[in-house]
């Protein structure tokens, strides 16, 4: 019994004492576990603290694509929308002259008349030619019908009725011949009144009564008026390649002439080249100018003033924005996280406060304003977004 007693005693003191031990172990992994969680918990927090402490706030704006309009000032000399000189068409003396340099006209108004002594006679002589040929055709006509009944009774040889057959169709065509050529002289003689080919000014009037006029141009024939048509007025001129393609027809144009400071004429674009001059690099550009008025003449210098929109208008950021680095041109784009991208782009013009991304950025893009050295890629940041203001017309 004491052997049993106590074997039971040594099993229950051992069990007391597993049991103590596990109790002790299990205190001992909850009080470590506890301290290293609440370390983990102090570094966590402390880390978040540093890196707030060290997180930027940035001041942001957006670029914006150019939509401003552009001033482009041409010069160019205003000119006429028809001129033209009008030449003597027949040869003779000038019988009366019946407008004088600043008359307006309408188109086919008398404007001289001319005596044509020669061609008179010559047109004369002509329709007598006309009716001898005529009277040799009426026989010759009457001949080769009566030499084709007298084949058909064979009284006559077919060689004889082919020569009667000739001879009628050459008084044919002698006959047309003297026509044409009396037709030629009636148009000569027509030319004997000389009209205006469309309705405008007389500029200039270069003869006088009596004197002798030659048919022809140039230096062959007289020059009898100038006239030019004034209503509307065009003038030419020549458009840069940077805004060739913004010149389209139709395109609002405004003239300015320096005797009329305070006035502008509203013109519009007519007619381009549809190419540039490969010397000049620019585009030949018709603009046409009502002139009701007559207020303008042609021959007056004047300047077009277009105001464009380019058509592929570039990007503008503000200036602040804009910095060179190492790498080349960049600027400091946020992406949808908020972090930092340097992105390369190309420069093209300088407007002070603001400059122009040909490359490398798109409409829209928020970039930082003054970004300092510290910004580094993918750096996350706080942002201030800043208004640029109205935008001004960008000077040309």
């Amino acid at each position: 019994m004491n052997a049993k007693k106590r074997a039971s005693m040594n099993e229950q003191t051992r069990r007391r004492l597993i049991f103590g031990t596990a109790v002790g172990a299990l205190v001992l992994v909850t009080w470590l576990g506890g301290t290293v969680w609440s370390r983990w918990q102090a570094r966590r927090k402390l880390e978040r603290e540093t890196k707030d402490r060290q997180r930027f706030t940035v001041s942001v704006a957006r670029a914006k694509r150019d939509t401003a309009t552009h001033e482009l000032i041409l010069p160019g000399n205003i000119q006429a929308f028809q001129e033209t000189v009008i030449y003597a068409r027949a040869n003779g003396y000038l019988r009366e002259w019946r407008v004088e340099i600043g008359d307006k006209v309408t188109n086919a108004q008398l404007l001289a008349t001319i005596e044509t002594p020669e061609i008179d006679k010559e047109l004369d002589q002509a329709r007598a030619t006309l009716r001898e040929t005529e009277a040799n055709l009426e026989l010759a006509r009457v001949s080769a019908e009566r030499w084709q009944e007298l084949l058909k009774q064979q009284v006559v040889s077919p060689q004889e009725n082919d020569q009667q057959q000739s001879a009628y169709q050459a008084r044919r065509a002698d006959a047309a011949a003297a026509q044409a050529n009396v037709a030629r002289l009636e148009k000569l003689q027509g030319f004997e009144r000389v009209v205006a080919p469309f309705a405008g000014t007389i500029t200039s009037r270069r003869v006088d009564v009596g004197a002798l006029v030659s048919a022809g141009s140039g230096t062959v024939g007289t020059a009898l008026f100038d006239i030019a048509q004034t209503n509307p007025l065009r003038i030419y001129v020549n458009v840069p390649q940077a805004d060739a393609l913004d010149i389209r027809d139709g395109l609002v144009a405004r003239v300015s002439v320096t005797e009329l400071p305070e006035t502008n004429f509203e013109g519009r674009v007519a007619h381009t080249a549809g190419a540039l001059d490969p010397a000049s690099r620019t585009l030949l550009t018709e603009v046409q100018i009502p002139n009701r008025d007559g207020v303008l003449y042609p021959g007056m210098y004047g300047q077009v003033k277009f105001a464009l929109v380019r058509t592929n208008a570039p990007v503008i950021i503000p200036a602040t924005a804009f910095v060179f680095r190492p790498e080349g041109p960049q600027v400091a784009v946020l992406t949808k996280e908020h972090r930092v991208h340097w992105q390369s782009i190309e420069v093209g013009r300088d407007f002070g406060t603001r400059v122009e991304a040909i490359s490398g950025i798109e409409d829209n893009t928020p970039v930082i304003l003054s970004p300092s050295d510290d910004l580094v890629e993918n750096m996350i940041v706080d942002v201030r977004f800043v208004e640029t203001g109205p935008r001004e017309q960008t000077p040309h």
